[in-house]
């Protein structure tokens, strides 16, 4: 019988840390990893399986025989079962077969493996990379801007789906393919970051990445390792940031999976009230089991290392924190306190966030959490979770309420769209327009607006004028750029062929002009997150559904006055109060008929000096239906320098009648 030779890549050091949850580093020691043993090249094996009876690896190389390969269990209490196999190497196909105390054979693929088969293949693939990468300009320059402001205008996208091939079956563009037409397009359209729904392995491809069976593996149906490595290069390359959508709050039960791995919930609470997920079907991480935590965290800094991922947007944060969260009375157990909070996963995402900021400044960890959770965005050392950014549910939720009415009953519900303004600085927000809002029957974004075709599209401009000049970042998931018709379908992707009509056309070029403005205007980010950025002129015009306010960024930046108006009225002459006088220019108005609109834009305003809204001086305008304006002031040191000019005129004046009455009088 073929045996296998005791070989362990881990230390008594790295167990000892694993054992108390603070080894973030597992994927150098655990899974499968060819290396050379007493001359001989193969692959050493390690898992951690601490009820099995007995591990075993199988694969093509022994005709998947259970009793051919049989590993070692290690002489401490660690549960870890490792072993040398000479002769095998890159690509090899493999399984570890766990025999459970209660006599079954489980087939399980490897938690740590860096490749998986094709699905509905599941067997794991030996692999190591090789990748040369030339980002290391883009990885400086980041370390560089850690906890500075920056621009953050995300472009959602799930890979499988972005672009179809109909010519090749309908296939989805692979790793390489989506490099070469995705990050242009990406450039092009001016968006900051790509954020990409979950890459890491998964059984079913309609989850659309959610249920993740291989979490250091990135999905084989488009391609290997080193493709996505060459995506990642070329966004970095055209100085675009790249976040993964990561998964630690649930996975499913598939059998080869990390569910019941040795026949026991070692990876899952074994009380089904907390290892149980109702609204997926899937099961909960035990995040107080310290072996948990550490190969968690360890998957989360693999994807920043080896992919050099730009962030980590965290899924489900809100399921993490609850005990209660979707459980009706009775379904759930309270915490030592008593209370409905999940202590264990609260350490957990603190420690996680504490890591990934230790170990890559720069980087950015986004939650999304749909509670009034306090402190996500806060530090940790402040009691907080330490996220970078947290997604404004509420504002979305809100937001698509009050765009959703007839405009004839948006007067009665304004506070629906200024109830943010209450918030927005309690944590630092992303503002999300995602899939999760265009799938479901829930109808896509153009299709939740009321009116005819004109006002839809006008709608729909409105809500992104809107959503690029509020406080915060904003996401928007791929297809609301074009103002798809139809809801997402992960079959059918993007509805590109719309790009043939006017009005589509109209809204692409509509938030490629959004981008440009706020990446190129301090105003709409240095102050993101801080109320130094935003200031009140109106948002009590009911009548009209009108907003109007400020957003300015450090001093000596020029200030934008935003107008938003979200009725279907045109009014010839609408005044508004602002800050200073001197000229205001229009830089943006949906209402242009390039994005669609009536062509009802103003140039250049001079301010009057004419108080309103408690400001002594104001402009006036043409105000079109349903739009968004932007203006913006001069620079106050030029309005300053015009005023003094001024005075010194006025002051001249007086001279010359006291010298001509002086003159008389003789």
């Amino acid at each position: 019988m073929p045996t296998v030779k005791f070989f362990s890549l881990l230390t008594d050091f790295d167990v000892a840390l694993y054992q108390a949850g603070k080894h973030f580093q597992l994927h150098h020691k655990m899974g499968s990893h060819i290396v050379e043993v007493d001359g001989q090249r193969g692959v050493c094996f390690s898992v951690w399986a601490p009820n099995a009876k007995r591990v075993s690896v199988t694969g093509d190389f022994n005709s998947w025989n259970p009793d051919a390969h049989i590993l070692n269990p290690r002489w401490d209490s660690s549960g870890i079962w490792e072993g040398f196999i000479p002769g095998l190497g890159k690509g090899t196909v493999y399984k570890y077969h766990v025999k459970t105390w209660d006599g079954f054979g489980l087939d399980k693929g490897d938690p740590f493996a860096l490749l998986w088969e094709v699905p509905p293949k599941t067997a794991s693939v030996v692999w190591e990379f090789d990748y040369k990468w030339n980002d290391d300009k883009w990885l400086k320059a980041r370390r560089e801007r850690d906890c500075q402001p920056q621009p953050w205008s995300v472009y959602e996208v799930h890979q499988g789906s972005w672009k179809k091939i109909p010519k090749d079956g309908n296939r989805s563009l692979n790793y390489r393919e989506l490099a070469d037409e995705l990050v242009p397009y990406v450039k092009e359209m001016g968006f900051t970051h790509i954020e990409l729904m979950p890459v890491m392995e998964h059984p079913y491809f309609p989850s659309w990445g959610y249920q993740v069976t291989g979490y250091f593996a990135p999905t084989s149906r488009s391609g290997q390792p080193e493709d996505l490595m060459y995506f990642m290069d070329k966004c970095h390359e055209a100085g675009i940031g790249v976040l993964l959508d990561w998964v630690p709050s649930h996975f499913p039960g598939d059998i080869h999976g990390l569910y019941l791995f040795d026949g026991t919930h070692i990876y899952e609470y074994a009380d089904m009230r907390r290892g149980y997920h109702p609204d997926w079907n899937s099961y909960v991480f035990d995040y107080g089991r310290n072996e948990v935590r550490s190969f968690l965290i360890s998957n989360a800094l693999f994807w920043l290392e080896h992919y050099h991922a730009d962030g980590l947007r965290v899924d489900a944060v809100a399921s993490m924190l609850y005990h209660d969260y979707s459980r009706k009375e009775g379904e759930w157990i309270p915490n030592i306190y008593g209370g409905r909070e999940n202590l264990e996963a609260i350490s957990f995402l603190k420690d996680f966030n504490e890591a990934v900021s230790k170990e890559f400044p720069g980087v950015e960890t986004i939650a999304e959490e749909s509670t009034a959770f306090p402190g996500v965005t806060h530090p940790t050392f402040d009691g907080g979770l330490g996220f970078g950014q947290k997604w404004m549910m509420g504002w979305m939720h809100d937001t698509l309420n009050y765009f959703k009415r007839p405009p004839i009953f948006r007067r009665w519900h304004q506070n629906e769209i200024t109830f943010s303004m209450v918030y927005a600085y309690s944590e630092k927000y992303m503002l999300p327009l995602s899939h999760d809002e265009v799938v479901h029957m829930k109808a896509s974004l153009l299709y939740k607006m009321p009116g005819d075709e004109w006002q839809k599209f006008a709608n729909l401009r409105a809500l992104f004028g809107h959503q690029w000049t509020h406080p915060g970042s904003q996401i928007l998931f791929m297809g609301g750029e074009i103002g798809q018709t139809s809801e997402w379908s992960h079959d059918l992707g993007v509805a590109w062929h719309l790009l043939q009509y006017d009005y589509h056309k109209g809204i692409q070029a509509w938030i490629k002009d959004l981008n440009h403005l706020y990446t190129s205007r301090r105003a709409l980010w240095f102050n993101a997150f801080s109320p130094k950025g935003y200031e009140w002129i109106s948002g009590d015009d009911t009548e009209n559904c009108v907003l109007a306010y400020l957003r300015k960024g450090e001093p000596g930046d020029k200030v934008l006055l935003v107008i938003c108006h979200f009725n279907t009225n045109m009014m010839a002459e609408y005044t508004v109060g602002v800050p200073y006088g001197g000229s205001w220019k229009e830089v943006l108005n949906s209402d242009d008929k390039k994005y669609g609109g009536s062509g009802m834009v103003n140039g250049v305003l001079k301010a009057r000096k004419k108080a309103s809204h408690g400001r002594e001086h104001s402009i006036t305008f043409q105000l079109p239906p349903l739009c968004v304006l932007v203006f913006e002031g001069e620079d106050v040191p030029k309005v300053k320098e015009k005023i003094q000019k001024a005075k010194g005129k006025k002051e001249d004046k007086p001279v010359a009648g006291k010298k001509a009455k002086a003159k008389k009088s003789l």
